[in-house]
């Protein structure tokens, strides 16, 4: 079982650059055919800075930065038993190309379902411009499943 104590955990925070390359790359990956999300022209035609991050590319935020990793290597959890649960986004400002980032993240809630078969943890995480302003607010949830055997 995944003890309580680490609800409230605020996660080492990390930056990072958001690169157009890689803009691009997630929006040919995720079907996105606006010519503002792959044009830099047509970009700033559209009254961006730059190439915009589309509506989900902040999601890898917490990947990127390592979070996900950290929070599982805290919890003792293997990656091979979670599953993703839940994500919501809560946007401020648009993020774009050449953009320098920081991720900060915390444990809200740690609870269990199924006698113990199912174990969710809730992180909220703020992701904030070069300024300290937030530019999206993102709660995620995973789903650890335990063996029949731990299960309480």
């Amino acid at each position: 079982m995944i003890d309580t104590k680490h609800i409230g955990l605020e996660l080492p925070a990390a930056t990072f650059e958001v690169e157009k390359g890689r803009l691009r790359f997630f929006a040919e990956a995720t079907g996105e055919t606006r010519p503002e999300y792959l044009d830099e022209r047509a970009a700033r035609a559209a009254g961006y800075r730059s190439l915009p991050a589309p509506p989900t590319f902040l999601m890898a935020a917490d990947l990127d930065a390592g979070t996900t990793t950290m929070l599982l290597d805290t919890l003792g959890v293997p990656i091979e038993r979670i599953l993703h649960g839940e994500q919501s986004f809560t946007y401020h400002a648009p993020v774009c190309a050449g953009d320098v980032l920081s991720v900060e993240a915390r444990i809200s809630d740690i609870y269990s379902k199924k006698g113990g078969a199912l174990e969710f943890v809730v992180k909220d995480s703020l992701i904030k411009d070069a300024q300290g302003q937030t530019v999206l607010e993102v709660r995620s949830v995973l789903v650890v499943r335990n063996p029949k055997e731990k299960a309480a």
